[in-house]
């Protein structure tokens, strides 16, 4: 899965993106610094693993991960291809979820590309811009729908209908997140057109050190903002960040993080967000030659987990066998579980859950 950092330029995209990941994006202080998308893959952090580790004492340890894409910066008329528009839109059609970073912080020797501080102007300007792109693929949508649609074909009927519900909120400017649709309806007519504004959105507001724990007068407008939206966001002081990820030592970040009122850093919080984000969970395989966290959609059944170690899992699939994590840490082996009688057999229609140990039964 894929989330990808966008903002305007020079707001600390790349920053965070270093924060985040081992790869070293280029930062610096004038716009367009980014031009080719940067790639990092991220473990996402998570102490089950660590204790899963200790107790089976395997070969290998495998955590999850999420791939993490930092965007060149967007400005106005990237629609029209302003910029790097056109490019930068491609890049983030292809992402699963958004990282929107605003910048929430006064510093006179950092150039905003629009002269001053707005963090909500800063985001109208990137809302307006994909939603204008979402407008453009909606209605070519729509063009070709609609003469199936005088046909009398109720199929095209219904998606007429869809799109234009989609296409009055985009002109609104309204996401298209924002929506009220059923389910099925958002997976059958809007899912396939891959329209931006649809995609989950984590608003980071990227603040100075001061304001990193309880935060400033520019978050609180960006949450006044977001209360129509269904969004995520998150504080963080990227500079600062970027800052701790330069000590050596665990002992001297601690410290650091104390000093600031935090208990962690914030880039740990960031990676679990976006995982949370995409919708996905983890379970674990435990074995000596190797424990492992699995990613999957959350309300997976059993073959489907399974299908994501190998097809012919999920194709011949038999049983799963399942301990709860909390019962593997608790008795402390899979012996012990099994001996207290907490191993549970699951079939075909079993949804995993959050942090199951499996193991799977298959025939082909």
């Amino acid at each position: 899965m894929k989330a990808g950092i966008v903002g305007l330029p020079n707001v600390g995209k790349s920053t965070l993106f270093n924060c985040l990941s081992s790869a070293k994006a280029q930062s610096a202080n004038f716009p367009f610094c980014t031009i080719e998308p940067n790639l990092g893959v991220v473990n996402v952090p998570d102490p089950r693993l660590e204790t899963l580790e200790r107790l089976v004492k395997p070969e290998k340890v495998q955590p999850a991960t999420v791939e993490i894409v930092d965007i060149a910066g967007l400005v106005k008329g990237a629609s029209k291809g302003e910029g790097l528009g056109n490019q930068f839109l491609a890049n983030i059609r292809e992402t699963d979820a958004i990282i929107h970073v605003l910048r929430c912080f006064d510093n006179d020797n950092i150039v905003h590309v629009d002269g001053s501080v707005d963090p909500i102007r800063d985001k109208e300007t990137i809302d307006i811009e994909l939603q204008l792109k979402d407008l453009e693929t909606v209605e070519k949508k729509l063009e070709k729908t609609g003469r199936s649609a005088r046909t009398g074909n109720k199929e095209a009927l219904k998606e007429q209908e869809v799109l234009e519900v989609v296409k009055s909120a985009l002109e609104s400017a309204k996401n298209v997140r924002s929506l009220e649709l059923k389910e099925e309806v958002r997976l059958k007519f809007i899912k396939p057109l891959q329209l931006i504004t649809d995609k989950p959105v984590l608003y980071v507001c990227n603040v100075d050190e001061g304001s990193a724990k309880t935060g400033n007068n520019y978050v609180e407008q960006v949450k006044n903002d977001l209360t129509e939206e269904s969004a995520g966001l998150l504080l963080l002081a990227v500079s600062t960040e970027a800052d701790i990820n330069e000590l050596e030592s665990f002992e001297e970040r601690q410290m650091f993080l104390e000093d600031l009122g935090l208990e962690e850093a914030g880039a740990p919080k960031l990676i679990r967000a976006a995982y949370t984000l995409l919708n996905q969970q983890t379970y674990f395989t435990a074995g000596e030659k190797e424990v492992r966290a699995w990613t999957i959609p959350i309300g997976n059944t059993a073959p489907q987990a399974a299908g994501v170690i190998h097809t012919d899992f999920e194709k011949g699939f038999i049983r799963a066998e399942v301990i709860s994590y909390s019962d593997y840490a608790h008795y402390g082996s899979e012996n012990k579980v099994k001996e207290a009688g907490k191993m549970r057999i699951e079939g075909k229609d079993y949804i995993v859950k959050d942090g199951d140990v499996m193991h799977f039964r298959f025939n082909v």
